[in-house]
Formats: structure tokens, C-alpha cells, sequence
């Protein structure tokens, strides 16, 4: 899920904790960075886990393509409208205790789509579904924004690559379980682990000395804010818009991808599941990569070769006959979506700061709130693989844009 919220920024205007030794500072903050990694992990595993059972819920309410495009546009609705609230509630009550909560409601709204019997209440359901995996990203981001500061590291990918882990784990486990039990009881078992994961790591994480932001010379704490220049504005509306193509596909794959292969490629359910693990693995793979890339390719080289290579994999995916085609397609098209926007994000915030991000970040999220729905009307219109054609055109433009905003950065 891409950084969606800075909210403990006034936190730097706190006084500091006493400190501890340093052998004690590098305990705690170790101990909450696995805490911290854990969330990721869960609530990454948490959504795979209902990704691979979205086919058995389509037949279960007998929703159409467009209808379900509705019912998925719901998660969107409910993470949308919560976030603002929970950037309140972190700065109110400290992100930390917001992310334990948060994902204590994700989990328990993981299990209700198994129980619904019309495209109406698995609308309804979906939007508390959405509104804890909205609160959720908004917490662990903020908290891990923190973390950042503090250690003066950039780890904030490791955190990222823990929700794709966590969503390879679930597509994994989701699709050996497909055929053996039933819906309802796979959503409790994860919304089970959901909890017990974040009843664990939220102890940790509670326990674990605050982190203090430390204001830097770009980001004094008491600096009056600037207005970015008209150039710098521009800079970041086209990364906005690099990240929104790219949230675009990953938002399509992760709820289209199953039904691709059950109702054109006629997999099986549980390979059906293999189509989105090996998305979430390639996603992994990359993400935990994109720092060696960057510093030896260059961004941009990294961001354009990332979109055409999706291109050419969605492309593949959607046209080829066989399954193993297919699912070769979603590996390219994770390895090629895994960065494109993480350095979008950060190239926004060199260009503008903290405004930068939020900017970019709000049409990233765009590009995830739009994508199911558009799918689905179009996949009524015209087919499903015909759709998702518009995941590799995305791609394409993405690579693109990242020419663009070098060149524009040059002028």
C-alpha cells in the first residue's frame, strides 16, 4: 500500500523522551521496526486472503462483472472516507495505538464477505472492509514515517516489501486451501491470525519508546510553509500521474486477476490463486531490489523499464491461451510495477516536500480507486481480457511520463 499519510509530523514539537542507553535505543527500536513489519505483513496477508476467495463470493451473491466492479469500488469508498479521520485520530492519539486498532477492525471485517447472500450486503460489508484497510495503511505508514526519521535510514521499502510478503503468504495458504474448506471458515481462520498477529506485534509495538521525528534543515519544525513554485507543482502532478497509472494496475490485478484465470484461461480455483501469489512475489522481489536498481540504472531508467516491462507482461497475461503464460505475464508485470511507484512518491517530495508527497499520493490512490470498477464495466462491454489491455497501456504511459519528468526537470 503506497505512504499515504505524514500525520505525526508535530509530533518534533513534543519534548523528547528521557534517553535510554544506546544499546537500549538499538533494542527498542529493533524491537519496533519487526513490530512494525509485522502489521505490513498481515495486512497484506489479511487482503490476499480475500483476493483468492472473490470468485467463490461472485458466485455466492451472483453478482455480473459490472456489479462486482461496483460492490469492489466499495473497498475504495470506505478506505477514502476514513482516512482523513484517521490522520486526526494518529495526531490525537499517537499512530501507534491507531495502527493496533485499526487492524484489530481490519481483521474482524476480513471475515463478513463470506456471509453475505446479495451484491447489496457485500457492498455494504466491503465498505467497512475498506475503511479498516484505509485506517490501517494510514497508521502503519505514519508510524513508519517515524521510524524513518528516527533511525535516519531509509527503510521504508522493507516495510512495503512486508505487505508483499504478506501477500504472497496469503495468496499462497488462500489457494492451498481453495476446495478444502469452505469460504466463511478460510476468512475467520485469517481473520483469526489477524488478531493474534496484531495482539502480539501491537504489545511490542506500545511497549517500544516513542518515536521523535528530528526536524531537518529542509523541514525546520516551527518553518513557515512555502508555496512549491509553478515548476515544482507541475514536476509533482506528473509523478502524481506516473503513480496513478501504475496504482491502476496493481488495483485491477489484485481483484481481477483470479477471475481471469477461472473464466477465460479455465484454471482451477487453486491455481486461480497462483495468478495473484505470483504477482505478490514478483511485487516482493522487486521492492527488495529497487534501492540496488536505482543506485546502478538510474530512476528514471528504473521507473521506464519497470512500466514497459509490466506492458509487456499484462499484454501476455491477457492474450495468452495457457496457464503458464498467464502467470509468467503477472511475474513480469510485478517486477515491473514493484518500483515505478515508491520513486514517484519520493521524486514528488524532493521536488516539494511533505506537499509533494501528499499531492502525488492522492492520484496514486486515484489510480487504485478507479481501476476495479473501470475494469469490470469494460469487461461487460467487451471482455475481461480486452479490460485488462488497459492495465498494459497504463504501464506504458507510466514509463513515459518518468522521460517526461526528467526531461522537465532538466528545463
Amino acid at each position: 500500500m503506497p505512504l499515504l499519510n505524514k500525520t505525526e509530523a508535530r509530533s518534533s514539537l513534543l519534548p523528547a523522551a528521557p534517553s535510554n542507553s544506546p544499546s537500549d535505543r538499538s533494542s527498542s527500536w529493533s524491537a519496533a521496526r519487526l513490530a512494525l513489519t509485522a502489521f505490513f505483513t498481515v495486512d497484506g496477508f489479511l487482503f490476499a486472503s480475500w483476493v483468492v476467495r472473490i470468485p467463490d463470493v461472485r458466485a455466492q451473491v451472483s453478482a455480473s462483472h459490472s456489479a462486482l466492479g461496483l460492490a469492489l469500488l466499495c473497498i475504495s469508498a470506505g478506505a477514502v472516507a476514513t482516512m482523513a479521520l484517521v490522520g486526526r485520530l494518529c495526531l490525537r492519539y499517537g499512530s501507534r495505538r491507531v495502527t493496533t486498532a485499526s487492524v484489530a477492525v481490519f481483521s474482524l471485517a476480513a471475515a463478513l464477505p463470506a456471509h453475505t447472500h446479495s451484491v447489496l450486503s457485500l457492498g455494504a460489508v466491503l465498505l467497512l472492509f475498506g475503511a479498516g484497510y484505509g485506517a490501517a495503511n494510514v497508521a502503519m505508514n505514519s508510524a513508519a514515517v517515524d521510524l524513518v526519521a528516527e533511525l535516519r535510514r531509509p527503510v521504508m521499502p522493507s516495510f512495503h516489501a512486508g505487505y508483499s510478503l504478506g501477500g504472497l503468504l496469503g495468496a499462497a495458504v488462500g489457494g492451498l486451501l481453495v476446495g478444502r474448506i469452505s469460504t466463511s471458515w478460510a476468512l475467520a481462520a485469517a481473520a483469526a491470525l489477524g488478531l493474534a498477529v496484531t495482539a502480539a506485534a501491537g504489545t511490542t509495538l506500545l511497549r517500544a519508546p516513542a518515536a521523535l521525528p528530528r526536524p531537518t534543515a529542509a523541514t525546520p519544525a516551527a518553518a513557515p510553509a512555502v508555496r512549491p513554485s509553478r515548476h515544482a507543482r507541475l514536476l509533482v502532478v506528473l509523478l502524481g500521474l506516473t503513480a496513478l497509472c501504475t496504482a491502476y494496475g496493481e488495483g485491477a490485478l489484485a481483484d481481477w486477476a483470479t477471475l481471469h484465470l477461472t473464466d477465460d484461461v479455465h484454471a482451477s480455483g487453486a491455481t486461480a490463486a497462483a495468478g495473484y501469489a505470483s504477482f505478490a512475489f514478483a511485487m516482493t522481489a522487486g521492492r527488495l531490489s529497487g534501492t540496488w536498481l536505482s543506485e546502478r540504472l538510474g530512476q528514471t531508467r528504473v521507473m521506464l523499464l519497470g512500466g514497459l516491462t509490466a506492458c509487456a507482461g499484462m499484454a501476455t497475461a491477457a492474450l495468452a491461451p495457457s496457464v503458464p503464460l498467464v502467470l509468467a505475464g503477472f511475474v513480469l508485470v510485478g517486477l515491473g510495477l514493484a518500483n515505478v511507484f515508491p520513486l514517484a512518491i519520493a521524486q514528488a517530495g524532493a521536488a516539494a516536500g511533505p506537499q509533494g508527497v501528499a499531492t502525488a499520493s492522492t492520484l496514486g490512490y486515484a489510480g487504485m480507486l478507479v481501476g476495479p470498477p473501470v475494469i469490470g464495466f469494460l469487461a461487460d462491454a467487451l471482455s475481461l481480457p480486452a479490460a485488462l489491455l488497459t492495465v498494459a497501456a497504463s504501464s506504458a504511459l507510466a514509463g513515459l511520463l518518468a522521460l517526461t519528468v526528467r526531461r522537465h526537470r532538466a528545463a
